[in-house]
C-alpha cells in the first residue's frame, strides 16, 4: 500500500497534491454536498455561486477501446461523435461506471480530471479557454478545485476541442 504524504492524509486529495507537486496556482472550494442532488455539477456551481459554463465535469468514455477523459461544462453535455473525433477515434460511449472509478482512483460525482491513479487521455472543451479559470472536481463530492484551463491542460497534456454541447 502506497504511503500517504502529509497533504493527503490533512484532507487533500490525489488532485490537490498533483497541483502543489507542480506548483500550479489553484483555489481549493469546499461545499456541503446533498447527495440527494440529481447533478453533482450543477450543485456545485449552485454551491459556489459560479457560473455553470465556468464548473466543468470529468467524464470518462470508450473510445475505441480506450478510455479517454473528457472535461465540458455542467452546463450542457458530451457529444460523443466529437470526443472520438478529437483523439482520432471512430466511436465513442460512455465508460462502464466501476471501469471509470477503478480507472481514475476515484468515486463517480467526485472524479477529477488530475491526479487519477492510471493517466488517460484527456480532452478539455475548447469552451474553457473563454474564461480566465474554471473550476473542476478536486477529487471528491463537495471539493472543487479553481485553475486556469492552460494549466489544467498542461498538467493532464490535455488537446482542446469543441466536444461540449449547449445544455
Amino acid at each position: 500500500m502506497a504511503k500517504k504524504s502529509k497533504k493527503q492524509q490533512s484532507g487533500g486529495t490525489p488532485a490537490t497534491v498533483a497541483l502543489t507537486a507542480a506548483g500550479t496556482a489553484f483555489t481549493v472550494h469546499a461545499y456541503d454536498h446533498d447527495p440527494a442532488s440529481p447533478s453533482y455539477g450543477e450543485e456545485a456551481a449552485e454551491a459556489l455561486g459560479v457560473s455553470p459554463d465556468r464548473v466543468f465535469k470529468t467524464l470518462v468514455a470508450d473510445v475505441d477501446g480506450a478510455l479517454t477523459v473528457a472535461v465540458v461544462p455542467v452546463a450542457g453535455s458530451l457529444d460523443l461523435k466529437a470526443l472520438a473525433s478529437a483523439v482520432g477515434g471512430k466511436r465513442a460511449a460512455m465508460a462502464d461506471p466501476v471501469a471509470a472509478e477503478r480507472t481514475t482512483g476515484y468515486v463517480r460525482g467526485g472524479i477529477s480530471p488530475l491526479g487519477q491513479r492510471k493517466r488517460l487521455r484527456t480532452v478539455l472543451d475548447a469552451s474553457a479557454r473563454t474564461h480566465p479559470t474554471i473550476c473542476v472536481s478536486a477529487g471528491r463530492r463537495g471539493l472543487e478545485v479553481e485553475l486556469s484551463a492552460t494549466d489544467l491542460a498542461a498538467l493532464t497534456d490535455a488537446v482542446f476541442a469543441p466536444i461540449g454541447r449547449a445544455g
